[in-house]
């Protein structure tokens, strides 16, 4: 079968290959193969490429943490009903491949009524939006900040805070040809290329503070974001796009301000798979109200990623949809 690896650590684009390898096993006691049907890029996946998660991260790897597929074949103690099921094959990468073998408890099955393109990008920022929204922002909640305000859950947070009647500020780089969508959504976009956006950022907060903010940045606009946060307030880190961490100092002069690591992970791992159909039911729900969604920029088949990876000019707006199968 066709499967897009990284022989070694390093940037995505540079160690990604296509390759001509063995299939799959037959499924043993358990598990399953999958057909993989559609999968994307994410930057998790960028991130475990590049070796930042060293300990429990070999090379050569399929990357693909996203995706969805059909169960082609059954192992003992496997329902028989389970194959020809639409799944979401979860718990490792691997979705850069045609085929993926897994544990069946590792598979989401898929409603009938929400198509592959927007199944495929149920998992890595829907799933995170509605959890960090419904874990950390109780009734009372008001004043929110969230950066990478342009980036899809960047969207999607702002979305579910919609309808809960919150009015967020987005914090944003202020990227040429980057806005926010539906801006009506946002109290105030805060551009960080900007002179002055610091003292910009506290005048859209107001002499209150933060009661939640959500980051994915880190560095300096993390630590902004921090130092803004109310006394008894949440600052949720749940990404570090700038590459630069949160300093001890910063967190260490807020003892007042309640610091949640979030990591997608650690929710989805904790049982091995036994919980995951109740966790995406808000989610599946969200999609099929058409919320959540991602625009798909470009169709390409698998042989079609190494080389639009090295393509400087190939970047539309949305995702890829990476079709396995051709």
């Amino acid at each position: 079968m066709l499967a897009a690896v990284a022989g070694s650590p390093g940037p995505l684009a540079e160690v990604l290959t296509l390759r001509d390898v063995d299939g799959p096993a037959a499924p043993g006691t358990g598990e399953v193969v999958v057909r993989m049907v559609a999968s994307t890029v994410n930057p998790s996946d960028e991130i475990t490429v590049s070796g930042a998660y060293g300990s429990r991260t070999s090379f050569p790897m399929v990357p693909g943490f996203e995706g969805v597929g059909v169960i082609d074949a059954a192992g003992p103690g496997v329902p028989a009903a389970a194959v020809g099921r639409r799944v979401l094959p979860l718990g490792s990468a691997g979705a850069r491949q045609q085929y993926k073998r897994l544990d069946h408890s590792w598979c989401v099955p898929v409603p009938d009524d929400l198509p592959d393109e927007v199944a495929c990008f149920a998992y890595v920022n829907p799933l995170t939006a509605v959890m960090m929204v419904e874990r950390f922002c109780r009734p009372g909640v008001r004043n929110v900040v969230v950066t990478a305000a342009t980036s899809a859950i960047g969207r999607h947070l702002a979305e579910l805070l919609t309808d809960r009647g919150v009015t967020p500020i987005g914090v944003v780089r202020g990227t040429p040809g980057r806005t926010v969508a539906e801006p009506s959504r946002w109290r105030a976009v805060i551009r960080t290329n900007e002179p002055g956006w610091r003292e910009q950022l506290r005048s859209a907060i107001g002499p209150h503070g933060v009661d939640v903010a959500f980051d994915c940045v880190g560095g300096g606009v993390g630590e902004e974001v921090f130092t803004l946060t109310a006394g008894g307030g949440v600052f949720v880190h749940y990404g570090l796009l700038s590459g630069t961490p949160l300093s001890v100092e910063c967190l260490n002069g807020r003892r007042d301000v309640r610091v949640e690591l979030f990591r997608l992970r650690d929710t989805v791992q904790k049982d091995g798979g036994q919980h995951l159909s109740g966790l995406f039911a808000p989610v599946f729900e969200n999609l099929r109200r058409g919320r959540l969604r991602t625009a798909v920029g470009k169709r390409i088949g698998l042989s079609e990623l190494a080389g639009h990876l090295k393509d400087p000019a190939a970047g539309p707006a949305g995702k890829i949809l990476i079709e396995p199968q051709r």
